[in-house]
Formats: C-alpha cells, structure tokens, sequence
C-alpha cells in the first residue's frame, strides 16, 4: 500500500528514498485529489526556491546557521541537504513580503526589526568569544548551539535589549512553520496534504487511508504498532 507515482516532488526526501519513518511516501502524488487551487498553491513550493531578498549577506549567513541548528534532523547535516526545505528562502520570503502572524510581542519590534537585531546580537556574541574574529556562522557548531541555548536558557531575562523568551519564539514560529509548510517536511512525517476536497474515510486510531504508508519507527515516539485495515 504505497503513495502513488504520478508526480514527484523533484528533490529526494528521506521517504523517497527509502529512509525514514515513512519510506517511499512522496505526498505529490496526492495532486490528483486536490482541486486546482490546492494543488497550485501546495505544488508551487516544489522546485527551485526563490531568490533572497530580505537578508543581507552577512544575515544570510547567521540566519542559515541558526537554521541549521534549530532543524538540524541527521547528525551534522544542514537541514536543507538533508530533507531539502528551504527554510532561509521561505523565511526570506516572508520577511521581504512583511507577512507576518498578524501580532508581535508588545516589548519586542516588528518582526522585521526584530530578526535583524537577533541576528545582529548572535553575531556580536560570537565576535565575543573570539575577540572579535569569528561571526556565529563562522564558528564550530557545538559553539553556535552553546550561544544559542543560553538564549532560550535566559526565559525571564533580556538579551541584548529584547526578552529573551520572546526572541526564541520569533525564530522558532518563523523557523517551524517554513519547514513544516512545505511537502518535503510532510514525507517525513507521513502526512497527507490537504485533505479538500476528498476528504477521510477511515477515522480512528491505528487506521490509515489508502495513499497512506505505514510508520516504520513508531517505537521511537513511543507509539505502538499500527493494525492493517480489512481488505489491505
């Protein structure tokens, strides 16, 4: 009972390929049960991802180190060569078109602002460690998730100026919701896209649908195993 073939997703995941907790799904090949809209918006995030137009070179750099490190899923592997989500682009791309959650913290600046002032503040506490030789991209990646984990260690405290809870939520929120925007990030979780218009059909637990591929490592989240429906 494996995904269907009729249109990939370009770059190879991990259930692609065969790694992974779902191996061989690809939920592209769902497009033919989405209506034109759907399929349009889910399709156009597959492919070569657009140009930067917010980040400077120099934020480029650190954001996509910070992204490394938050999303980081294989080892050593930058996530985008690991899954191929382009995190810094989609986030770039939100930046540069100021679409935003709709709200930001009322201590902290709008979230433009506020990611080139973060951004800015991991270079300067790389620089510190170094005597000012070596910017947070630049550095090991044991010493980038160091700086980095005193940010989030800091929850009730301020960090260079902005309470430090409230920067780790603008990089997670902004973080998160790219990888998990795109159909790459869905292969590896098993999901199914968008469920409009065909809709569920076998609803309870340890159930899956048709296009559904089982979960190969349900143990790692301490899952039990998953019971085949009748007829598969």
């Amino acid at each position: 009972m494996g995904a269907g073939t009729e249109r990939g997703s370009g770059r190879r995941g991990h259930g692609q390929d065969g790694r992974g907790r779902f191996p061989g799904y690809d939920v592209a090949a769902q497009a033919r049960s989405w209506d034109p809209a759907t399929a349009g918006v889910v399709l156009s995030r597959i492919g070569r991802p657009p140009g930067l137009r917010f980040f400077t070179p120099a934020e480029q750099a650190c954001a996509g180190a910070l992204f490394t490190r938050l999303l980081a899923t294989d080892g050593e592997l930058p996530y985008e060569d690991d899954i191929g989500v382009p995190v810094l682009q989609l986030v770039d791309s939100r930046l540069a078109e100021m679409q935003t959650d709709g709200w930001h913290y009322e201590d902290m600046p709008e979230d433009d602002e506020a990611w080139r002032r973060s951004l800015a503040a991991l270079d300067e506490d790389a620089r510190a460690r170094h005597g000012g030789g070596r910017v947070f991209a630049e550095l090991p990646a044991g010493e980038q998730e160091e700086i980095i984990q005193k940010v989030q260690d800091r929850s009730g405290g301020q960090w260079h100026g902005m309470p430090a809870s409230h920067v780790w939520s603008l990089w997670t929120r902004y973080a998160c919701t790219a990888f998990y925007s795109h159909p790459q990030a869905w292969n590896e979780i098993g999901f199914g896209g968008p469920a409009y218009p065909r809709g569920y059909i076998r609803l309870g637990p340890d159930l899956r649908e048709p296009w559904e591929v089982a979960d190969h490592g349900p143990d790692a989240d301490g899952g039990g195993s998953e019971q085949e429906e009748p007829g598969t």
